[in-house]
């Protein structure tokens, strides 16, 4: 069975979370605490650190860098999902790259206001640490002030998502293929806490947004 290992709000853990409930199949889900990667480092064999990482048998499959999507390219090729066909090949690159860059940037400081609802009192240093050494010091205060600001960004920067949404079901495609599964994540990220909703005026994000809750790969299998 497949162990997917991951802390549950990261964006980057709920995109591959989807695509196996995609699949239809059994997996193991670890959670591990956002501060404390030693399982990730001890499996990977001290390459990587990063989450999420999957482990398939005897297969430990993490990404290699940034842009990489080496496992969601696994699972579609083991259950053959269909997620990254190459006549897509250029496009797919093109919008995984402004959502993992435009809009994870926004959705994950607006969850991460909410911070103290979500991290375990035992590892509260250890998130704080980690976020003031990457962002500087009192980024956490920072974005809650600014999150109406963030909250209208989130919006402007989700308009071309909602334009493309206008005639088709899903972004490129008359079914879901990896970067609708990539936009999930992000937003799944962002509505994570409670605290938040999709924009009002993006009604079709919205319909797309439930409709990638629920579909699953057998849908499209004729």
């Amino acid at each position: 069975m497949i162990e997917l290992i991951q802390f549950p709000w990261s964006p980057f853990c709920i995109v591959q979370r989807r695509i196996l409930e995609f699949a239809g199949v059994r997996f193991k889900i670890t959670n591990i605490p956002n501060g404390d990667r030693a399982l990730v480092w001890k499996l990977t064999k001290q390459r990587y650190y990063g989450v999420p990482i999957i482990r398939d048998g005897r297969n430990v499959v993490f990404e290699m860098n940034e842009d990489s999507q080496v496992i969601a390219k696994y699972l579609d090729e083991k259950f053959s999902l269909g997620l990254f066909p190459r006549e897509l090949e250029g496009v797919q690159s093109i919008l995984w790259r402004n959502i993992e860059g435009q809009i994870e940037d926004v959705a994950f400081r607006l969850t991460d206001i909410h911070w103290r609802e979500l991290v375990p009192v035992s590892d509260h240093l250890r998130f704080i640490r980690h976020k003031e050494r990457k962002f500087g010091r009192g980024c956490l205060d920072q974005w809650r002030v600014l999150e109406p600001e963030m909250l209208k960004q989130l919006e402007d920067r989700l308009l071309p998502y909602e334009e493309m949404l206008v005639y088709r079901p899903f972004l490129i495609d008359e079914r879901p293929r990896f970067v609708d599964f990539d936009l999930y994540g992000m937003l799944g990220d962002f509505l994570y806490t409670g605290h938040y909703k999709l924009p009002l005026a993006h009604s079709h994000l919205k319909k797309w947004y439930r409709r990638m809750t629920t579909t699953r790969h057998t849908d499209f299998c004729t």
